[in-house]
């Protein structure tokens, strides 16, 4: 393992690693190199998160900026002293304080009668546990700096926030909470908890800690391939369902599925897992044709924007950006229609006509999930003139997944009926290694760095070509899942 010039100084980022679980710290800093890549989802997160804290500073306006990154802590610690000095900063921020080896850096600092405000700046929309904590290690560090905090607070987006177009309203789009006491409740546990750390980062080799739910929450740690790379396929933590049985079951000694006694009471699902065949309901036939044709295949990406661009939308409403559709006839034959927006404009109106247009009037309309029920109820609201056309091709979705589910179970499934695990166990030739995005987070970071970011026009015609490829291969991977499924009925009708 490698070794850090200072392995016991710690930031409010490391603070909360070491909350989360002790063995995630010490790998950060001892052996980062076995962290997974950042992937697109994270990657956009973490891009919103900056974005967000970009515009609150808008919200402070004579406030100014301690722009010296994480590199140039010294710097960054001299520049916010002089800040505080001048007392026409009315604000600072990602100021930079330090206090017995734990270096902050607060997301704002406002100058307020009587001393200083801490304000930090969340992409969520509600107050979590883990903001609490991060207020408390930031508080702990002032204070011990000796400043006067007269109040603690948490800016997190205001979902119920209608932006009606034009300049988007600050005092609304945040929410101001005033968390002082709750804050204060938790400071006497920060000085141990740091202590603890401190004292664990400074042994020869990381603490045995059990990958557990701990590993994803209140964030997914990037050690979990490195922490779970020699536990059994078939290891007990793959059961799907809550994990209460699985450590009732782990306190008996039992580490993989097959392990787990026949008295145990299961759910279907994790009963058809330890089973480990597969599995066709009897009705399963029925509800395969109770589809009428011509039969659509339809898949929607959307993006989900924490400050809205269109008018008439709310912070993290899903707006359509794209659809595929699959159309199977009675014959067998295939047609594909599709949609993508690729203007900086509104899109849903353009997404509504063109949806109505390629579905007709006739047919069942094949989804996975009710997300696409969402989404079209949805355009139903925002394009009042469609309205009756959009509920009425509501009427027609037909669930893939809900069949599936209730009616069909693969061993490859390994207890997961996503798309993305049930298409490459029924139809391998469609699985989604070959493609440029591979999920739907990755087409909504793909989406907005095509708009946003890119200029280059043949980069642009790239990531619209592999937003198609990605949307196309959901919906034709709906309809060869039917087929094979009929297939398998057919294999075990009787003769």
């Amino acid at each position: 393992m490698t070794s850090h010039r200072d392995p016991t100084r710690l930031s409010k980022s490391r603070f909360l690693s070491g909350l989360q679980c002790h063995k995630r710290l010490y790998l950060e800093i001892h052996a980062p190199q076995l962290a997974a890549d950042i992937d697109d989802r994270r990657q956009t997160m973490l891009d919103m998160g900056k974005e967000i804290n970009e515009i609150a500073h808008r919200y402070f306006p004579g406030g100014a900026l301690v722009a010296e990154g994480h590199r140039h802590s010294t710097a960054a610690l001299e520049k916010t002293a002089a800040l505080m000095a001048d007392p026409n900063v009315t604000a600072i921020f990602e100021g930079a304080f330090q206090f017995e080896r734990t270096l902050v850096r607060v997301d704002v600092l406002e100058r307020v009668v009587g001393g200083w405000r801490l304000i930090e700046v969340k992409a969520a929309s509600r107050v979590k546990s883990v903001h609490l904590d991060d207020l408390a290690v930031q508080t702990h560090v002032l204070r011990g700096n000796g400043l006067d905090l007269t109040g603690v607070f948490l800016m997190h987006v205001n979902r119920q926030y209608f932006y009606s177009g034009g300049d988007v309203d600050l005092q609304r789009l945040f929410v101001l909470k005033d968390l002082t006491g709750a804050i204060h409740e938790r400071l006497p546990g920060i000085p141990p908890r740091l202590d603890e750390m401190r004292s664990m980062l400074g042994r020869s080799r990381a603490p045995d800690v059990e990958p557990d739910d701990h590993c994803h929450a209140p964030y997914e740690c990037p050690f979990w391939s490195h922490c779970t790379a020699a536990k059994p396929a078939r290891w007990i933590y793959y059961l799907p369902g809550r994990k209460d049985l699985v450590r009732r079951l782990r306190l008996q000694g039992i580490t993989t599925i097959d392990e787990i006694p026949p008295q145990v009471s299961l759910t279907p699902l994790q009963q058809r897992m330890r089973e480990n065949v597969e599995w066709i309901s009897p009705k399963l036939a029925e509800r395969l044709q109770a589809v009428r044709y011509p039969v659509h295949h339809l898949d929607f990406e959307t993006v989900m924007p924490a400050v809205p661009l269109y008018a008439h939308t709310h912070p993290y409403q899903p707006i359509p950006i794209q659809w595929s559709n699959h159309t199977e006839m009675k014959d067998g034959s295939l047609r594909q229609t599709a949609y993508l927006c690729t203007e900086q404009k509104d899109p849903r109106e353009e997404i509504a006509l063109s949806l109505l247009e390629s579905v007709g009037e006739e047919g069942s309309i094949c989804v996975y999930s009710e997300y696409e029920h969402y989404i079209v109820k949805a355009l139903a609201e925002a394009v009042p003139r469609l309205r009756k056309d959009l509920l009425r091709v509501g009427e027609r979705l037909w669930d893939l997944l809900e069949v599936l589910q209730s009616h069909y179970y693969h061993p490859d499934f390994q207890g997961s009926f996503s798309i993305k695990s049930v298409l490459p166990a029924l139809v391998p030739s469609l699985d989604y290694g070959d493609l440029a995005i591979k999920d739907g987070a990755t087409a909504s970071a793909m989406y907005h760095r095509m708009m946003f970011t890119v200029t280059d026009w043949v980069e642009r015609q790239r990531l619209a070509s592999a937003l198609h490829a990605y949307c196309a291969r959901d919906t034709l991977g709906m309809v060869e899942l039917r087929r094979v499924l009929s297939q398998k009925m057919k294999s075990v009708a009787p003769s």
